[in-house]
């Protein structure tokens, strides 16, 4: 199993990228392109909200931490979860500071509501997989906390679900290490893109930029 140096570490959150788009996750995670529309402002401000709080907070037999870093060698995906929320239970693991065991449950926060594609269960999976290597435990299930329905969705952590988060990992890596943006795919998808004016996939439909150009120069004439 290949052991990840802090170098060639990605960050956890280009899953959800990865997953709605290849050339979406290389503009932003390879290219450094970024832009923001009403859609990622909301999502940027429920997640300064989420991790606004104290860093431990107590609710009964309910520990629950915020921004909580995490990371897999294994991997190779470092980041921070919104909340982990850990449960007394005597089946679980010890926590520096605290007395007894518990259970870590990851809580992810995003601001619209369940989608067609699995992008929010697949980085939910990758934080528990991460939590997992940190304390040498199992967890099975998380959460997805969505803004507009105001509810959770509960996640099972399957053996499909986990595969895929080592799969998409893993292509990540070796996009990362040839530095290849894949070319732009035009789909519905794409107006919702914060970043469709610097992908212009219209040019797509069109054929090469090379072409692109010499049609619009022709039509100057």
């Amino acid at each position: 199993m290949t052991a990840y140096r802090d170098e060639d570490l990605l960050p956890l959150s280009g899953i959800q990228h990865f997953v709605f788009c290849r050339r979406q996750w290389a503009l932003i995670h390879l290219e450094q392109q970024w832009e923001e529309n009403l859609r990622t402002a909301e999502g940027r401000l429920l997640h300064q909200r989420a991790h606004d709080a104290t860093a431990r907070e107590r609710r009964g037999d309910t520990l629950i931490l915020r921004s909580l870093p995490v990371v897999s060698r294994s991997l190779g995906l470092s980041g921070q979860c919104d909340v982990v929320e850990f449960y007394a239970d005597p089946c679980g693991v010890p926590l520096q500071g605290e007395e007894g065991l518990w259970r870590p449950c990851p809580v992810e926060y995003k601001r619209g509501k369940p989608k067609e594609h699995q992008a929010d269960e697949l980085q939910l999976c990758a934080q528990a997989m991460c939590l997992e290597e940190m304390l040498c435990c199992a967890i099975p299930n998380g959460a997805l906390f969505y803004g507009e329905t105001r509810r959770r969705t509960a996640v099972a952590f399957t053996p499909e679900l986990r595969q895929t988060v080592r799969d998409d990992a893993d292509e990540m890596h070796q996009y990362a290490c040839r530095g290849y943006t894949p070319r732009a795919r035009p789909a519905k998808h794409c107006n919702a893109c914060s970043l469709k004016e610097l992908c212009l996939p219209r040019l797509a439909r069109r054929g090469s930029v090379s072409a692109y150009l010499k049609q619009a120069m022709e039509d100057t004439l």
